[in-house]
């Protein structure tokens, strides 16, 4: 078949589970090349970071709305897509010859937006988008996208086809839907530090280690794909820096819940420590097939088309647009937009 990337059935990942160097760049750098490396070093053919590795969550902003200067020091080591930052992570994935999914505070400007990018293993970023919209607080410090976070799942040779979502991203059912219908056999759950649920607490369950992995496993059975569910560590030294000591939210010492999640949504891998962990996991691809001959949601047991604007054409011969279809309009919006010169 032309659509298989992968001469194995068998592909080795690696799921980061690490504390941030926060809101310092050029440490994060450092820490994400050790980790790149590291992660080769162990057979894996693709890494993933969770939401905002680089330069690490805004934490602070769910205890305060407003911080003047670390709101400036964040803007400040956000990551530029087209730097000398950027290029040597993606010289590291080259390096090590890994594919690399990257979560990032990107600079643009003196704003930033949550995003994502896939680096393949000849340092070349094959896919970049940013989160279609922050959640809540998160306004408070980053932008909304615009049609570049309808991002194509991107074909790894060796590997499959890999596409992410951010976060509650994951409960957002038509953005789900367009990503996973491009057959996705690898997707990259990227989220920040996750608190346990607590009785009483003034947060929501579906904001908690176990809700947020609850939508990682349902989008696993919904996509019938691999999920790697990327999570950060915070640390004492985290809550000082960010202020949140006491906060209902991130501001308490959190371990981690990373995960790797089957087709059928089960967990197959997770951390074993409380500790700074790379968890290593083979993938066996045959069971994305096997998930899908029961169950394929933008294939045989689809009623929903979903229609690219740009390629004009309906993915998935088994669907029925005379019923339900989702319009995707994947273009970015400028916001200055220069009319053509006027032949005389």
């Amino acid at each position: 078949m032309a659509d298989m990337v992968s001469k194995s059935t068998k592909v080795r990942v690696a799921v980061t589970q690490h504390e941030p160097a926060w809101v310092d760049l050029e440490a994060g750098i450092q820490k994400t090349c050790t980790i790149i490396a590291e992660a080769a070093k162990a057979g894996a053919k693709l890494v993933a970071f969770p939401e905002c590795w680089i330069p690490g969550y805004p934490a602070w902003i769910w205890t305060r709305p407003v911080d003047f200067d670390l709101g400036v020091k964040y803007v400040q080591n956000s990551l530029v897509v087209d730097s000398a930052q950027m290029q040597r992570i993606c010289e590291a994935a080259a390096t090590h010859q890994i594919n690399v999914s990257l979560g990032y505070s990107e600079r643009d400007g003196n704003s930033v937006y949550i995003a994502q990018a896939l680096i393949d293993e000849t340092g070349r970023i094959a896919m970049k988008r940013r989160k279609m919209k922050p959640t809540h607080m998160e306004r408070t410090i980053f932008g909304d996208a615009s049609g570049e976070c309808l991002a194509a799942v991107v074909p790894l040779p060796e590997v499959g086809r890999v596409g992410g979502l951010s976060c509650w991203e994951h409960m957002q059912p038509l953005l789900k839907y367009y990503t996973f219908s491009q057959n996705e056999d690898i997707h990259v759950a990227a989220w920040p530090a996750l608190d346990n649920f607590m009785e009483g607490s003034p947060g929501f369950w579906s904001m908690s280690i176990e809700g947020c992995r609850g939508l990682a496993q349902v989008y696993a059975a919904e996509a019938q794909a691999y999920v790697l569910h990327c999570t950060q560590v915070i640390t004492e030294a985290g809550i000082k820096l960010m202020g949140t000591e006491g906060s209902p939210i991130m501001g308490q010492p959190i371990q981690g819940s990373s995960a790797v999640i089957g087709p059928d949504g089960r967990i197959l891998s997770a951390a074993k420590t409380e500790n700074e962990e790379l968890i290593i996991a083979e993938l066996d691809m045959n069971e994305v097939v096997r998930a899908k001959t029961f169950a394929d949601a933008s294939g045989h047991c689809n009623v929903l088309s979903a229609h690219r604007w740009d390629l004009g054409a309906d993915s998935g011969a088994d669907s029925r647009p005379d019923m339900l279809w989702l319009g995707a309009d994947p273009t970015k919006k400028a916001v200055v937009r220069v009319s053509p010169a006027v032949e005389k």
